[in-house]
């Protein structure tokens, strides 16, 4: 009988060591397959699994085959997003995990089309839709980039750095080289940083580096459809014309200058006055006293208040004065009256003692009502 109970003890103790240690499962796992609009495997995307209740993120990655996979998940709620390159392409919310395995797939295509029968659209139309939105956030993002490069160079501008607003324009254009205001901006970096430079070919250089940058702004501005829709348009390219105009003065090409500013005054008669003053002095300077008496005229006609536009007329009236036989400087018509209307006009004004000074030398008087009370007649 001994013989008998030995053998199934053994066999019993045998059957113990051989056995495998139990424990109890407390985590799942997840896995899923992601695809894009097109059934293309999505690879080197992320996959977020964040707990609703504890806030624990699980950050997965695709591999070539757009599959992520990840053990040791606490079981709960999740939701789940699906990125690529800092950007969402879909999310589950209130997804709920166990102890099992958890399969969960993100297949674009199908979820377009599930979107698009949920409001009345076809597949194509929802994609249209999509790709809409995203070419909506790429413009948000332009801009800011933009705007963060705009206020850097203005900075440097301020400071008086404009090497440094140079390059920041630059590389705002290198973002997107087809927004108007940067090439207007770097046009005016151009054109501050000239009467910097100490090497005269340089700073000519400067000022035609300054009007190829507005021309650049004025074309991209009349191609565009967006531009054409504000209300302030023309006077937007006006002040665009208006900064090429001096640039082209400063670089000695006067012809091209007027032909500018003969065109902001077309663009924003209100500014006209300003724009053919402003041609008046470039004239002026350029010892071309007939031409800026004409636009000092169209300056006159446009603001008969403008007070300088009288002056400078005045100015280069007097510069023809001849000397007559008596010796008396003999000015051309209309120098007496340019100069007294100057007066009348600005009795206190910067040139006052010039104006003065140039009537007495042709033999005129001060003759003004401006701010004068008349006398009583006697009876």
């Amino acid at each position: 009988m001994k013989k008998v109970f030995v053998l199934p003890l053994l066999f019993v103790l045998v059957l113990g060591l051989s056995a495998p240690l139990a424990f109890s499962q407390t985590t799942g796992s997840v896995k899923g397959v992601c695809k894009d609009t097109d059934g293309k495997p999505i690879a080197g995307a992320q996959v977020d699994w964040t707990g609703t209740e504890t806030g624990h993120t699980y950050a997965l990655k695709t591999n070539n085959k757009g599959e992520y996979f990840s053990l040791g998940v606490v079981p709960g709620k999740y939701n789940v997003k699906l990125s690529k390159d800092g950007k969402e392409l879909f999310h589950f919310n209130g997804v709920s995990v166990g102890l099992e395995e958890f399969d969960l797939d993100f297949d674009l295509k199908k979820e377009q089309t599930a979107a698009a029968q949920g409001q009345g659209m076809s597949a194509e139309q929802a994609k249209a839709q999509q790709e809409q939105q995203a070419k909506v956030t790429k413009e948000q993002n332009t801009v800011k980039s933009l705007n963060e490069k705009l206020t850097e160079a203005k900075a440097a501008s301020d400071a008086g750095d404009f090497e440094k607003a140079i390059s920041t324009l630059n590389d705002a254009n290198a973002i997107d080289p087809s927004r108007d205001l940067i090439w207007f901006k770097l046009g005016d970096a151009y054109l501050a940083s000239a009467p910097k430079q100490t090497d005269p070919d340089e700073k000519k250089k400067r000022y035609e580096m300054a009007a190829t940058d507005y021309q650049k702004a004025i074309d991209l501005r009349k191609a565009s459809e967006q531009a054409a829709k504000d209300p302030n348009n023309n006077k937007t390219l006006a002040a665009y014309y208006n900064n090429m105009a001096q640039s082209y003065s400063k670089a000695g090409k006067i012809d091209d200058a007027m032909a500018s500013y003969n065109q902001a005054a077309q663009l924003d008669p209100a500014g006209a006055a300003m724009y053919y003053f402003n041609e008046g002095a470039v004239l002026t300077n350029a010892g071309r006293a007939d031409d800026a008496n004409a636009a000092f005229d169209k300056t006159i006609a446009a603001d008969p208040n403008k007070a300088l536009a009288y002056y400078w007329k005045g100015i280069n009236l007097i510069g023809k004065a001849t000397v007559g036989k008596d010796n008396k400087m003999v000015a051309p018509d209309g120098t007496a009256e340019a100069f007294q209307k100057y007066l009348e006009l600005d009795p206190n004004g910067p040139m006052a003692d010039t104006a003065k000074q140039m009537l007495a030398s042709i033999g005129a008087t001060v003759e003004t009502g401006f701010g004068t009370k008349k006398k009583p007649v006697k009876k």
